[in-house]
């Protein structure tokens, strides 16, 4: 591959753009919010402030929401997980899911109406442990897929969590199917961050659940003054995520919404590869995908998360390992003030491109394009923490992974 981040604007004539937002208004996440708010592990997760490496690089503020103090998990992806699988339970039960807080879900009365429920999903780490996490809350069961060369430390911790787990010889995209056809064949039920034909109503829910993390950082923006943040950058495997925050950030602040940038590994760009197409479909990559950013290797877009990243986004980029490697290191080892985020590799590709774009006139024209100044406060998701302790001590520490 590469060893220079690739990027496209997007060219791609819009589709319906305000059909794309409704399961991303603010109404709607703001249910998902109030859910994640009856946990007693719930939290507000810290907006790191990086004033000086700001200056340092000529923008004006970045603003890094760090999950890696989500429910103790040291990842966001519960978010999506726990909402998903309360809204499934609500639906059975003919429910509302403001009725479902936390402490009746997981009460004896309700596990009494369920019976017995096996949640299905495949995962590279995090988002197999908050599905695995919430099963065991629920007293429910739940069996999950790891694609190839999956960490070890990733599925010890799934299985900590009383998950039946294991690491197939499949990529991320064959394990998806893999745990779609049993749950269809044990009446399971199938818990994906991904959407295809047939297959929307939990993806949907589950990026509601992410959107939890939009609401509070822009709150957590404005006690810093800011109103709105001129730019997010936003790390995408399937896409979920950021269509999520960009939906988000779109439904509230309408024409006045930040410049969007999506950032994926380059062994598994496959909505970059969309974009660079420009006919609005989207596109898949196929392999192993095996880079550092083991949550960002993905390589079939969620198909509703596509119609808002084509609608909305302004570029999309295509990095190599390095940037993330690069990511971890400026974010572990912070300029005197500026506060200190331990993120994973998916986690700090956004601040590696950043970095990178602002002090390498290779990417001026990227740069100017994307109006990225003085005046510029940028957002950033630190999706992860160390969740794979060994080797975020091997690249911070023993400088693994260079250009």
């Amino acid at each position: 591959m590469s060893n220079k981040i690739k990027y496209t604007f997007n060219e791609i004539e819009k589709g319906d753009l305000e059909k794309c937002l409704e399961i991303l208004t603010e109404k709607e996440v703001k249910k998902a919010k109030d859910f994640h708010s009856s946990f007693p592990q719930y939290e507000v997760t810290p907006l790191a402030k990086l004033d000086n490496l700001a200056k340092n690089i000529g923008l004006s503020g970045i603003y890094v929401k760090d999950e890696s103090y989500r429910f103790g998990l040291n990842a966001f992806k519960v978010l999506g997980g726990s909402f998903a699988m309360a809204k499934y339970l609500a639906s059975r039960l003919g429910e509302d899911i403001s009725k479902l807080g936390y402490e009746r879900l997981t009460s004896k009365e309700i596990k009494e109406k369920l019976g017995d429920v096996t949640f299905y999903t495949a995962t590279d780490g995090n988002h197999g442990r908050g599905v695995a996490w919430t099963a065991n809350k629920l007293k429910q069961k739940s069996v999950v897929y790891m694609p190839f060369g999956s960490s070890e430390v990733r599925l010890e911790n799934i299985k900590k969590e009383g998950a039946d787990a294991s690491i197939t010889d499949m990529n991320y995209d064959d394990a998806v199917r893999l745990a779609a056809k049993n749950a269809a064949e044990t009446n399971g039920v199938m818990v994906q961050d991904t959407a295809w034909d047939g297959y929307e109503e939990i993806p949907t829910w589950i990026m509601q659940g992410y959107g939890t993390m939009a609401l509070e950082a822009i709150d957590q923006l404005k006690t810093y003054g800011v109103d709105r943040p001129t730019h997010i950058i936003l790390q995408a495997g399937v896409g979920s995520l950021a269509a999520a925050i960009q939906g988000v950030f779109a439904s509230i602040y309408g024409k006045d919404c930040p410049i969007t940038v999506i950032a994926e590994s380059d062994l598994a760009d496959c909505l970059y590869k969309s974009a660079l197409a420009k006919d609005g479909k989207p596109r898949f990559v196929g392999g192993t995908m095996q880079t550092i950013m083991a949550g960002l290797a993905c390589g079939e877009p969620n198909t509703i998360g596509w119609e808002i990243l084509r609608n909305y986004s302004t570029a999309f980029l295509s990095c190599p390992d390095w940037s993330a490697a690069n990511g971890m290191r400026i974010l572990g080892n912070p300029m005197s003030q500026d506060d200190y985020v331990k993120s994973g590799e998916s986690g700090a590709v956004t601040t590696g491109v950043l970095y990178e774009i602002m002090t390498n006139d290779e990417y001026k024209e990227l740069r100017d394009k994307l109006k990225l100044n003085k005046e510029s406060k940028v957002l950033l998701f630190s999706t992860e923490g160390d969740t794979d302790p060994k080797k975020y001590r091997e690249i911070v520490w023993l400088g693994d992974c260079h250009k």
